[in-house]
């Protein structure tokens, strides 16, 4: 399983970031492999659908779950589309969520907000 999570630093011991379309990288974490991989979010600087392209690049990393504090609708239809899981993080390390969702101490996101639609904020 392929878990992705957005994060302002590409370091083991970053903090989620608390804008997924505005993340500055997304950690990318391998079950099987144990690997770890970071990628910096081109759509963070976009004036306008940051969570639709961050979205598709989640989708292109072959991702089956999201752990992020929230989700903006449009980049919700495209990441459901897709058949990746949806689960919400709590404040700390993106290393204590990773942890926390092996350990099964999450439930589903279900803030869906409206999105910020071209106003670039967090």
């Amino acid at each position: 399983m392929k878990i992705a999570v957005p994060v302002d630093e590409n370091t083991q011991n970053t903090n989620v970031c608390v804008s997924f379309g505005r993340a500055p990288y997304f950690l990318f974490f391998d079950t099987k492999t144990k690997q770890t991989y970071f990628v910096h979010n081109s759509a963070a600087s976009s004036t306008g659908g940051a969570g639709i392209q961050a979205a598709q690049i989640i989708v292109d990393n072959g991702v089956d779950v999201l752990l992020t504090p929230r989700c903006g609708e449009q980049a919700a239809d495209v990441l459901i589309a897709a058949d990746i899981a949806l689960y919400k993080t709590f404040s700390g390390s993106a290393q204590d969520n990773l942890d926390a969702f092996a350990a099964d101490k999450f439930s589903e996101l279900d803030d869906i907000h409206a999105g910020f639609h071209g106003h670039g904020g967090k």
